[in-house]
């Protein structure tokens, strides 16, 4: 009977032009129809990506195992620090790597590809290694958060969309911390939904929770992964009744457990918070339901938060809360606190799901393995920043054994061992300038994610990253955490990373004179 149903789902496979060799149950069937739904994301990746796969297919590398980096130039929004993040949907692109028969039919009409290179691809699965950078954690310039190591075509083909997450999820990340941290222990929200870019606020309000938001408007993304969500109300509620009285009545009846009413929309001192007091005092509390607060959107947010702070107190409700909203950073948090607004509760929207900037993450080749040795790669640039570091590397971080802080972060080849008494931190561009350390812990930042395609690690929850952020963030200076002009973070190279970086520049120059005496004095 076990054979006469496999049979069966084998001749389906043949008819829906089926060819995945691990499907062999109807339940396996069934997956891969629902997977086949949606669109691939193996194919949301650049064109060249495929074209280089191609070259190196029909040069016989597609074996050859290489080495790549996740890093980042600068860190964003002119800050001191960068929040990692992305790599939860990594790990979920990553475990589903595959080409489907309507993929491989549409490179197909291209004919851009041969048939042999079209039949590597619909059997190609990632089996490769990969160390990362835990979610949450903050990481700064020039060291590698994520590495890959795996065949070169199945290396190369993960690149596009692994960046993509990584950028938007560290750009939201790193913006909401900085919200967060103004903020201090007033809770904000995340509000940024419509300020989004399409179905990419599903990920950006899970990256904005884990930022150190404590609820998120998005009701998908609380289905989805369980975290709180939270709303208010919207104008047109109001703009509707034409009247605050009426529509805040219309709205308690409805919802008399989750009342705070947007009080701006005509008048916020004359006619919203009025109004929302008489609704209080004629229907909420009569009814044993609390008057939980007031939103205010516009206007003079610090003048105004103080008057209804007034108002509010002199009507006998000293407990309601009132809720700041339009546009809010860290520039206008610290502003607000600064002139004493009284704010109880934060949403920011525009600076969580669309900061003004953008992420400048990087996936570079640093080494191919030749014999069972990685051999590193380089690239060499006129513009210093953009040349790489080169080999297989880790990143060890350093903790001050008495504050907890973290003193600074060293990229080392994978080969060394970091000694645990003292260390020598040298600068990459200045070599001349060093830190010596002494009583310190230091720890590896990567940890391994996949080996062989197996997925080795344990994916925490989006509040567990939260909870990781919280706990990394406060590991760092408050001179690196300010927002105007933060001290820098030390990311320094090791001696024998140094050493092979200025070997391999030498090597590449064009002549004599072109020698490196100190990376810093390096031109292509």
């Amino acid at each position: 009977m076990k054979n006469e149903q496999l049979k069966s789902v084998e001749e389906f496979k043949n008819l829906m032009g089926i060819d995945n060799p691990d499907i062999k149950t109807w339940e396996d069937l069934k997956a891969e129809i629902e997977r086949n739904q949606k669109p691939n994301l193996a194919m949301l990746t650049d064109f060249y990506e495929f074209t280089m796969s191609q070259a190196f297919f029909d040069a016989g590398d597609e074996n050859k195992k290489a080495y790549f980096d996740v890093f980042f130039r600068t860190n964003p929004l002119e800050g001191g620090y960068t929040i990692s993040n992305g790599l939860g949907d990594i790990i979920n692109f990553v475990k589903d790597f595959h080409y489907t028969k309507a993929d491989i039919d549409y490179l197909r009409s291209t004919g851009q590809f041969t048939e042999d290179f079209l039949r590597y691809l619909s059997n190609l699965r990632f089996n490769g290694d990969i160390w990362a950078i835990p979610d949450g954690t903050p990481v700064f310039p020039n060291e590698p958060v994520i590495t890959v190591r795996a065949n070169i075509i199945e290396a190369q083909l993960l690149e596009s969309l692994m960046l993509a997450y990584f950028n938007q999820g560290s750009l939201i990340a790193t913006s909401t911390k900085r919200i967060t941290n103004a903020a201090g222990k007033i809770p904000v929200s995340d509000f940024g939904l419509r300020r989004g870019h399409g179905e990419g606020t599903i990920n950006g309000s899970k990256y904005a929770m884990i930022g150190g938001c404590t609820s998120t408007s998005n009701t998908l993304t609380g289905e989805l992964t369980g975290v709180k969500i939270s709303g208010t109300m919207a104008h047109d509620l109001i703009q509707f009744y034409k009247d605050d009285y009426k529509a805040f009545m219309v709205y308690a009846r409805a919802n008399p457990r989750n009342c705070v009413f947007l009080v701006d929309t005509f008048n916020t001192l004359k006619k919203g918070i009025p109004a929302a007091i008489r609704v209080a005092k004629e229907f909420l509390i009569p009814n044993g339901y609390p008057f939980i607060g007031i939103r205010i959107d516009s206007g003079d947010l610090a003048y105004l938060s103080k008057e209804a702070r007034k108002m509010l107190d002199e009507a006998g409700f000293p407990e309601t809360k009132i809720f700041l909203t339009n546009g809010l950073d860290e520039k206008k948090i610290n502003s607000l606190k600064q002139q004493g607004a009284h704010v109880d509760a934060i949403g920011a929207g525009d600076n969580v799901l669309a900061p003004k900037e953008r992420m400048n993450g990087v996936y570079k080749l640093c080494a191919v393995e030749e014999n069972g040795v990685p051999v590193p790669r380089i690239k060499i640039s006129g513009d210093a920043i953009k040349t790489t570091n080169p080999g297989y590397k880790k990143v060890y971080r350093f903790y001050d054994k008495k504050t907890g802080y973290a003193l600074g972060d060293v990229v080392a080849l994978a080969t060394e061992v970091i000694p645990l008494d003292h260390y020598t931190l040298i600068s990459p561009t200045e070599e001349w300038k060093t830190t010596e350390l002494k009583d310190y812990t230091v720890k590896e930042l990567q940890v391994p994610i996949f080996r062989g395609g197996k997925l080795v690690y344990d994916v925490p929850t989006v509040m567990e990253s939260a909870e990781h952020c919280h706990k990394e963030f406060a590991t760092l200076y408050p001179e690196i955490k300010r927002d105007i002009k933060p001290h820098g973070y030390y990311v320094d190279l090791s001696r024998q990373l140094l050493d092979l970086k200025k070997q391999l520049l030498n090597e590449y120059a064009s002549s004599e004179s072109e020698k490196v005496k100190t990376i810093g004095t390096y031109h292509a």
